[in-house]
């Protein structure tokens, strides 16, 4: 080899005349890496809001159609955020049943489908049953969906008993009233709430909630207004645009 022939890769000149590259600790990577958190969360919201089969997308019209653009957001985060805790917490779910249950969750709340004799969560699993019965779901299936629909105002679900109402409950709690925020990495609720804005939703389902609780006091509305839901719903902190202010969520008890 002559004298003025490239050191190998391996030599030490070769060694000295490639920089480093910048340890993950430097402040360049820590400068980045917040971008990069908010890019991976905005990636993941945007898959989310896309419905998984035809029959979830059927499902968004009949919200679509029916509910507030406000209520619609709030079903449309309600699946994003339970997807989201599934994934994180690997509960084995199944998609579409997920999806339409909280598309459909609270349609009990609005005027065609409100109920004066039971629940709004059972007048919504009602609707949802009887949706699922003209996509052609089983009956077993269409069951499942209204069950998902009417455990969500449940204190809590076990997760054996019913992974899908399970994260849904969790799910609904973050969005209305801020609980449990801790439980989901923070750059995804804040992706989440500017991909879906709240729009007002706090104020019309503290007023929706508060004339279920008034006209069916002995039912879940009434216990959860009394148990002081429209404190919680009014220091939510979505609606302060503080995802990083989401505190864990608190032991139930019975």
């Amino acid at each position: 080899m002559s004298s003025d022939a490239a050191a190998p890769a391996s030599s030490p000149a070769a060694a000295a005349a490639v920089p480093a590259p910048a340890p993950a600790s430097s402040p360049a990577a820590a400068a980045a890496a917040p971008a990069l958190a908010t890019a991976a969360s905005s990636a993941a919201v945007a898959r989310l809001l896309v419905p998984p089969t035809a029959v979830a997308a059927r499902a968004r019209e009949v919200t679509a159609t029916h509910a507030s653009e406000a209520l619609l957001g709030h079903s449309e985060r309600s699946w994003a955020l339970a997807a989201e805790l599934g994934r994180r917490e690997s509960v084995a779910v199944d998609a579409e049943l997920l999806y339409v249950a909280a598309l459909l969750h609270d349609l009990g709340l609005v005027p065609p489908f409100d109920a004066h004799a039971v629940d709004f969560e059972q007048a919504g699993g009602a609707v949802a049953r009887v949706f699922a019965a003209g996509a052609g779901w089983s009956e077993p299936r269409q069951r499942r969906l209204a069950e998902i629909v009417e455990r969500h105002m449940w204190p809590s679900v076990d997760v054996a008993l019913d992974a899908e109402a399970h994260l849904l409950e969790r799910a609904t709690s973050l969005d209305v009233s801020g609980t449990g925020g801790a439980d989901w990495d923070g750059a995804f609720v804040a992706s989440l709430v500017a991909a879906v804005p709240r729009l007002g939703f706090a104020a019309e389902f503290s007023r929706a909630i508060g004339d279920q609780a008034a006209r069916k006091p002995e039912g879940h509305a009434g216990r959860t207004v009394r148990g002081g839901m429209p404190e919680r719903i009014a220091a939510n902190p979505l609606d302060r645009h503080a995802p990083g202010m989401l505190s864990p969520r608190p032991r139930f008890t019975p």
